[in-house]
């Protein structure tokens, strides 16, 4: 069952130390996240976007879409799920519909950026900014919004790579006046910039740890050693898989047969370990049987 308060545990687990949160294509990857000895799971809107629905990162998807992949990763795992919203859909009451569906969702986390609509993924060019006033409104909503006061507000602010590293951390400290809880500053391009944010902001910082983008891959202790709170793989997992996925498909039209990569696969009883098979066939005999548990 999902967390009766994923917001509060968010809220403990940074305050004891730094966390890591994959991010889940799909619930199965969830399961397997958490299954792994994970605290957290973050649902990337690129890798919703492409692993869910095979679309680019440009603000696709919609509110329902996202909301109903939430539910379904949020009941899959007992750890707090950290939600990609990108831009809230709109204006401010967009962004206060979007926080009431996600939180009921089972999101513990929601993350909104200051882009303007088209968004793009946060380590391409092209972006353009929302003007900074325009974003706190959607934060002060987005606050005022949430049925949980513990349910986390994350302020993602893209303007590293469109203005410069002052115009972000001087975004991201008129984003907590506007009742943001932690700041994500997307795109700092290594160890240096983590630690200028750290040391002028005064709440927990996100960290974007993602492959092939404007960033230096920062390991798990330097970020740790900086003050970063939370450190996102979004697209991790995907690429990964994708890539094997690839290297499969490729054996099975050379050799005629999957034969020689039984080995490299998650077997049958892994793969019904993680999904819990057992205690649904246990289930349905105490039905068949007509015994009461």
């Amino acid at each position: 069952m999902p967390l009766a308060n994923p917001g509060e545990r968010l809220r403990q687990l940074v305050e004891r130390d730094t966390i890591q949160a994959p991010g889940a294509p799909t619930a199965l990857f969830g399961r397997l996240i958490e299954q792994c000895g994970f605290e957290a799971v973050y649902l990337s809107g690129g890798a919703f976007s492409a692993g869910t629905l095979a679309l680019p990162d440009v603000g696709l998807f919609t509110l329902s879409e996202l909301a109903e992949h939430t539910r379904q990763l949020a009941r899959a795992v007992d750890i707090p799920v950290i939600v990609d919203a990108d831009t809230g859909f709109g204006g401010a009451v967009n962004v206060a519909r979007t926080v009431v569906e996600l939180e009921a969702a089972g999101a513990g986390a929601i993350q909104l950026e200051d882009q303007e609509l088209p968004k793009r993924c946060g380590h391409l060019s092209g972006k353009t900014l929302v003007d900074a006033e325009a974003m706190c409104m959607k934060l002060r909503a987005a606050v005022e919004a949430r049925a949980n006061k513990a349910t986390v507000i994350i302020a993602r602010t893209d303007a590293r790579g469109v203005t410069s590293l002052e115009d972000a951390v001087d975004r991201a400290k008129r984003y907590l006046a506007a009742g943001a809880d932690w700041i994500f500053p997307e795109a700092l391009a290594n160890g240096g910039e983590f630690e200028r944010f750290a040391g002028e902001i005064d709440a927990p910082l996100v960290a974007n740890m993602t492959e092939f983008g404007r960033s230096e891959l920062l390991t798990l202790d330097e970020l740790a050693d900086i003050g970063v709170a939370v450190v996102l793989y979004p697209v991790t997992l995907l690429r990964v898989a994708m890539k094997a996925a690839e290297a499969a498909l490729a054996t099975i039209i050379q050799e005629g047969s999957q034969a020689s990569l039984l080995d490299l696969m998650q077997s049958r009883e892994e793969l019904y370990e993680l999904l819990g098979y057992e205690d649904f066939e246990q289930r349905d005999r105490t039905y068949f049987g007509g015994e009461s548990t």
